[in-house]
């Protein structure tokens, strides 16, 4: 009897990949609000620039999420030797991407006040959701065959 993990490394269909996505957004949708929480309270209780506080909170956000797909999101597929390395290369991006959205809001246009920053920073995660999602599954954490 296949369990939930061996049938989606045996179908390839949609539904294997709607299963992906629903694991990988319950762990990114944890990872966001970790990064979130930790972006507020940083600009709460530190006088850092805005885009120093992202920084850091996404930071906290990319280790919490390689624990979260590695051991729930994709534990069904077997690491491989480069696996972390690709991983914190492919978070970088998506770190200079989320965090460019927030920089370029904020330095550029002046959009820094408390709400706007969330704004900014929530489409920059959405931005860099969408390139992290792609790489992730492509290079990764990539089913074996």
């Amino acid at each position: 009897m296949n369990t939930v993990d061996e049938a989606d490394t045996k179908d390839p269909g949609l539904s294997a990949l709607l299963r992906e996505i629903a694991r990988f957004g319950v762990v990114g949708g944890l990872g966001v609000g970790v990064n979130l929480a930790v972006f507020n309270l940083c600009r709460a209780v530190t006088s850092l620039p805005v885009v120093r506080c992202s920084l850091i909170a996404t930071s906290v956000a990319i280790v919490f999420n390689y624990l979260g797909f590695r051991y729930f999101a994709y534990r069904q597929r077997d690491p491989h030797t480069a696996e972390f390395a690709l991983f914190c290369f492919f978070s970088i991006v998506g770190l200079i991407i989320e965090n460019g959205v927030l920089y370029v809001a904020a330095y550029d246009f002046g959009w820094d006040s408390p709400l706007q920053s969330n704004l900014f920073k929530v489409l920059g995660i959405v931005c860099g959701t969408l390139f992290r999602f792609w790489s992730y599954r492509t290079w990764v954490f990539r089913a074996r065959r």
